[in-house]
């Protein structure tokens, strides 16, 4: 038996709730059959969005959810979204999968959705192909009071006199790719300009840079560098990493499940780097990281679409796990963190729901979602457990091994939450709780993800395959963590 120590005198920092936010791309099935059937559907339906997928991003407090791209963003005109006359375009993923955007969701739709979920937009603009003023624009159609412009002015005519007071803007995305295909230097010029122009628009706003692609350290080192004489008009940095795949989405090995989780782990290394060097150039003030792309990316065809839906991959308890141990590796680094989305929501790579015509399925991974959504606004705490290797052959045949448990705690409200993921596909774990600082009464409640097949996932004919279930139980005795599961335990403080 381990013991699992809760260091409450040890705070780390606040949990926003931002770290547990969504991602919404025109790609593939994500917008369209995914989250949008259109106000006329026979599928049940809020303002056209499917109302079973509002209910469940209700159901974990969904946060803030990020949109229109992605690399989407790269061509996306804003004003082809609004009003009654809508154009059909080729889009960024025209050549990939041959679908063309009909623009039926656009600004005011998405607005109505996170309405709907009760969740902030987080709006990526283009500057890869528009001006300046384009992006200027926009932030004025959304957010300048009513009739105060012409811009507010065509807003209510299209419905909406009120602002949307959009908060958070993306200045660019993956600008080191798709978007220009720019060097830091080159990038950080066009982010001086842009912000300029942005940040003199009256309303508060966080204006969010493009950082790197997962270990892209000299990105990083030489966009800073760039920006250290400017009048930093940044508000947060942006950084992607995919851990990837590893053998089938479904039928992988036990190598394979140990080495996907591998590559996830990483996001540690990845982001604790990445803050070293923006506070080496004293921004930490400006760069707070907003990680909005992290997840898995399997092989495509795994999905029920069978390959229609660009990206679309099934989710199984492995996808899960990912999950589970990326949300403890933010809350343990809160502190540098303001904002986490999850690519993507629906129909793509780790996605919460799967869905076509009237089937919406939620996947392991929401679940995960679910079990976690009490550290939300909690103030995170250390935690201190022994820890086992669990050993495979990586993907080059050599020994490896990966710590077999993942942990966070948090408090709010005289309560604690804590989350455990055993990683080990083949030993349950027995852990003790002692509270250090604090005290818990023995009777707390728990959740509980597992199955004895690690490949489990939910489908449109057993949506509810992979559940979690709940139980109550006495911290005063060890707890059991099932091989390949997650817990998440709830106590209350004795005051």
């Amino acid at each position: 038996m381990r013991k699992l120590y809760l260091m409450f005198p040890e705070k780390i920092g606040t949990i926003a709730p931002e770290l547990y936010g969504h991602f919404t791309e025109h790609i593939g099935g994500v917008i369209y059959d995914g989250i949008w059937v259109g106000k006329d559907s026979p599928v049940e339906n809020i303002h056209g969005f499917r109302k079973f997928i509002i209910d469940k991003m209700k159901e974990i407090n969904a946060p803030v959810i990020r949109w229109p791209g992605g690399c989407y963003a790269e061509t996306y005109d804003w004003r082809d979204g609004i009003g009654s006359n809508r154009p059909k375009r080729p889009n960024w993923w025209t050549s990939w999968d041959g679908r063309y955007e009909i623009n039926e969701v656009g600004t005011h739709e998405f607005i109505d959705f996170c309405d709907a979920v009760g969740a902030k937009p987080y709006f990526a603009a283009n500057i890869t192909s528009t001006t300046p003023l384009h992006i200027r624009g926009w932030m004025d159609y959304c957010n300048s009071p009513k009739d105060s412009t012409s811009y507010a002015e065509e807003r209510a005519a299209n419905g909406h006199p009120d602002p949307f007071s959009v908060y958070y803007w993306g200045i660019g995305n993956e600008n080191w790719g798709g978007g220009g295909n720019m060097d830091p230097a080159v990038y950080a010029a066009e982010y001086r300009r842009y912000s300029a122009l942005l940040d003199n628009l009256p309303g508060s706003k966080c204006l969010i840079a493009c950082g790197p692609n997962a270990d892209d350290y000299r990105w990083t080192e030489r966009f800073l560098q760039a920006m250290a004489d400017s009048e930093k008009r940044m508000h947060g940095f942006s950084l992607h990493y995919y851990c990837g795949s590893a053998g089938d989405p479904v039928a992988f090995s036990r190598d394979e499940w140990y080495q996907q989780l591998a590559q996830a782990l990483r996001m540690e290394e990845i982001l604790t780097r990445h803050w070293n060097i923006i506070k080496g150039w004293g921004m930490e003030d400006h760069a707070r990281l907003v990680i909005d792309e992290w997840g898995c990316w399997h092989p495509d065809g795994s999905g029920p679409s069978k390959g229609q839906n660009l990206f679309e991959q099934q989710s199984t308890m492995r996808d899960a796990m990912v999950a589970a141990l990326t949300l403890n590796i933010f809350n343990n680094h809160c502190d540098k963190i303001q904002m986490a989305n999850v690519a993507q929501l629906v129909n793509n790579l780790h996605a919460l729901f799967l869905s076509a015509g009237e089937n919406c399925i939620t996947t392991p991974t929401y679940h995960i979602f679910h079990m976690f959504r009490e550290h939300q606004g909690g103030e995170a705490i250390r935690t201190a457990v022994e820890t086992q290797t669990a050993e495979f052959r990586n993907k080059d045949g050599n020994s490896a091994g990966i710590p077999d448990l993942s942990v966070s705690a948090s408090h709010k409200d005289g309560v604690a939450t804590i989350t455990i993921a055993n990683l080990s596909e083949e030993n349950e774990i027995s852990l003790l709780l002692e509270a250090v600082g604090e005290s818990v009464w023995p009777e707390a409640d728990m959740s509980i993800l597992c199955d004895q097949d690690l490949h489990a996932h939910n489908t449109f004919e057993q949506p509810n395959r992979v559940s979690e279930k709940t139980q109550k139980i006495d911290l005063s005795h060890p707890i059991t963590v099932p091989k390949a599961g997650v817990l998440s335990i709830r106590a209350k403080l004795k005051q």
